[in-house]
């Protein structure tokens, strides 16, 4: 108890980690080590291993508030990743302070939080990148298709699918509707509004379809972040960083899960890559049987780009300096809204 307590008036802040990485301590080889930063995580990239620190904060979707719960979901993201990659999630390790200094994965000091412990993947074989110089082709993608094929077909199934919380994760951009309309304009505030009632509406009508769906077995636990940037093309596809803060942005439908990396294909502009996808994985893994399934997976390719706008509009909103993150938000609202026309053209049909 005593730990806990003491341990619980200790929190990290973006002064601390560049303390770490100017003068502090590691456990491996970390001659120039690098910042990377999200929403949630400070990611510090060292020779040949990589920390990944939670921040402290607490939204409506996650809760890393506590050390205790830093801790805990650290310990997740292992053995979750550790289902589609091995060797490459290496373990929790602690984070210390001796007087000024910090340090990460050694005995120094009092621990004061936790870390994710894995081996560096090499920078130029990360999907996105290559995405944005051509080098992606289909075999690629069939080699993506097959390993996720594998892992959906083994993990586990939940009977089971909750369209009011779906109902409420989608329609949670309305937030920040108004820093939107402030931000980007009053148009993309009325792109916002029109999907929320698509989203309403859709999500009401087929009801008994997303039921079936579950019955069916196609609600799995999953990956629940499956976008190029978590993937490296290696000898063999490696898919990483899944969703370990909340068990259901992980435990999803299956054409949800695939919309996603579907939408992000679409997002660099490589539709064709994201048809060859979705025909290969369907041919051999049937999850899309038939017209009113499909209209379902543009739904969720248009959810998939409200998320990544609502993602880039919490950047911006605790980076008030940086307006990519706005130009990324407004790309995604975009996108979102041709998404929401494909799906009005597929049910005038």
């Amino acid at each position: 108890m005593a730990w806990s307590n003491c341990l619980s008036r200790l929190t990290m802040n973006r002064d601390d980690i560049d303390n770490l990485i100017q003068k502090g301590s590691f456990s491996c080889a970390c001659n120039q080590p690098e910042l990377q930063e999200t929403h949630i995580s400070w990611i510090i990239l060292c020779d040949q291993d990589v920390f990944k620190i939670k921040k402290p904060i607490h939204y409506d979707f996650l809760d890393f508030s506590t050390p205790e719960q830093r801790k805990y979901f650290c310990q997740e993201e292992v053995r979750l990743n550790n289902r589609l990659t091995q060797g490459i999630y290496l373990g929790v390790v602690t984070v210390s302070r001796l007087q000024d200094r910090f340090a990460i994965g050694t005995s120094m000091g009092e621990t004061i939080d936790f870390a994710v412990h894995m081996k560096r993947l090499p920078d130029q074989r990360r999907m996105d990148l290559l995405l944005t110089r051509g080098m992606v082709g289909d075999q690629d993608i069939f080699a993506i298709a097959d390993q996720l094929i594998t892992f959906h077909s083994k993990t586990t199934r939940f009977d089971n699918q909750d369209t009011e919380g779906l109902l409420v994760k989608v329609n949670a951009i309305q937030q920040h509707e108004q820093y939107v309309t402030q931000k980007l304009g009053e148009e993309y505030g009325i792109i916002i509004r029109q999907m929320i009632d698509l989203n309403t509406r859709f999500l009401n009508e087929n009801h008994l379809m997303l039921q079936e769906r579950g019955h069916s077995g196609f609600v799995r636990d999953c990956h629940g972040d499956l976008h190029s940037r978590n993937i490296f093309l290696a000898e063999r596809p490696i898919i990483f960083d899944c969703i370990e803060f909340n068990p259901d942005y992980r435990r999803i439908d299956l054409l949800n899960e695939i919309a996603f990396f579907c939408m992000d294909l679409e997002s660099f502009g490589c539709r064709e890559l994201a048809e060859v996808f979705l025909e290969y994985y369907n041919t051999n893994y049937p999850i899309c049987r038939n017209e009113r399934e499909y209209a379902l997976f543009v739904f969720y390719k248009a959810y998939r780009a409200n998320v990544r706008a609502k993602v880039n509009l919490l950047r911006a909103i605790s980076d008030a300096h940086n307006d990519a993150y706005l130009g990324e938000a407004a790309r995604y609202l975009d996108l979102m809204q041709g998404y929401s026309k494909e799906l009005g053209a597929i049910n005038e049909r």
